[in-house]
């Protein structure tokens, strides 16, 4: 039986957290023994493990990673692994000298500068793997490197390389350790080898596998929107960090409301910018008309029951709840950046926008007064992902390659 282990920063209601959920149940147990460590110990999604998996950690907390409550409980566990092994006194060099690139560059990010440190302070592990997978990139990528035992190392690339702020002074000789670099979508593939064009042998196309026919049978249990709302319902999911523009989307209803659209658009999702976020809607009375509902365990009866899907963001990989909106056949608009372009067929199975206030409220308004096209578009984008078909090929043969 061949061994495998899976290394994920978090399990908190994310795109790559859920994309993984799916993977691990792909693999036959009869064939495969499955471990997998959560870098920070923490995440509600841990309850969704498939049962067969071995999780290794010895201390883990179920607290949302994006809750208030959660990320006092995770400031806390990172605090602690600063120092377990000596981490932050041995990365003092590595510290300073990113610091003084990303101060210069005026793109300070205290989480990316963290992962080295938070890798070198995990949980040890004297285990041998036939293949281990570093399922994010950041700290479990920078674990797997330096701290697993494996004939078979692979990477996973969920973002898009450049713009997320990751770059060859963080990373070191990283990925010279892995023999694959899976990336979830095209752009994703162009973004990465754009930083590391020596890695282009290695470095393949694996999407995200989501699991279509439990997303229909969940969509179709009690939940969903609980007010009575008769107008335009409009749906974003995704968590509330700047990648995702909120703020100008919450500019984008204002207009909106202006205009005298009968409309109301709800968020599911938490994160840092929550507190920041409430403020604009409320200097822009918008209390009733953008609402954050949180993060949700079962989000796909309110893709069910939304008129319209936005997904207006300055970046993506290859977005999770954008291939959700199309399996349920949801009218989508999208902002035209990395990632989106590559999911959404303009003026097929849905449309662009620029990512400005004035456009995002151009695009809705579109998709409210000709719902013909909303209809099209629904339809087309629930018939492509019906022709979807993704599996794990590429691990199989990766750990079978002698």
């Amino acid at each position: 039986m061949k061994k495998i282990l899976f290394v994920i920063n978090t399990m908190g209601c994310a795109g790559a957290e859920k994309a993984l959920l799916e993977l691990l149940k792909i693999f036959p147990q009869d064939e495969y023994e499955l471990s997998l460590y959560i870098l920070l110990g923490q995440g509600e999604l841990i309850h969704q493990v498939p049962h067969e998996v071995n999780i290794l950690n010895r201390k883990y907390s179920d607290a949302s990673v994006l809750s208030r409550e959660g990320q006092k409980a995770l400031k806390k566990r990172v605090f602690r692994q600063l120092f377990s092994h000596g981490s932050v006194f041995r990365n003092l060099p590595y510290l300073m000298k990113n610091i003084c690139r990303m101060a210069i560059h005026g793109k300070l990010s205290v989480q990316k500068l963290l992962w080295k440190v938070m890798a070198d302070g995990g949980q040890k592990n004297n285990q041998s793997y036939d293949l281990a997978v570093a399922y994010l990139e950041g700290g479990a990528t920078y674990y797997v490197a330096d701290h697993i035992h494996a004939k078979r190392k692979a990477a996973f690339v969920h973002v898009d390389y450049e713009q997320a702020g990751y770059g060859k002074s963080l990373d070191g000789r990283t990925y010279e350790k892995f023999q694959k670099i899976f990336v979830v979508s095209e752009e994703v593939k162009k973004s990465f080898l754009r930083v590391y064009p020596e890695y282009r042998e290695k470095t393949q196309v694996f999407e995200n596998i989501i699991d279509r026919e439990e997303i229909i049978q969940k969509s179709r249990l009690p939940g969903g929107f609980e007010d009575d709302f008769s107008g335009i319902r409009i749906l974003t999911v995704g968590r509330l960090n700047p990648q995702k523009a909120y703020d100008i989307s919450i500019q984008a209803m204002k207009l909106l409301k202006d205009q005298g659209v009968n409309a109301r658009w709800y968020v599911l999702g938490e994160g840092p910018l929550r507190g920041e976020l409430e403020r604009l809607v409320k200097k822009l009375r918008l209390e009733k008309d953008f609402l954050f509902l949180g993060g949700k365990e079962n989000p796909y009866p309110y893709f069910a029951q939304a008129d319209i899907y936005v997904h207006a963001t300055r970046f993506e990989g290859k977005s999770i709840a954008i291939r959700e909106a199309q399996v349920l056949g949801c009218p989508i608009l999208v902002s035209d950046c990395s990632g989106n372009r590559e999911q959404v067929q303009e003026d097929v199975d849905g449309a662009f926008c620029q990512l400005t206030p004035q456009d995002i409220c151009r695009g809705i308004r579109m998709l409210i007064d000709d719902k013909e096209k909303a209809r099209r578009y629904g339809n087309m984008a629930k018939k492509k992902s019906a022709l979807e078909k993704i599996d794990g090929d590429q691990l199989f043969a990766l750990m079978n390659d002698n």
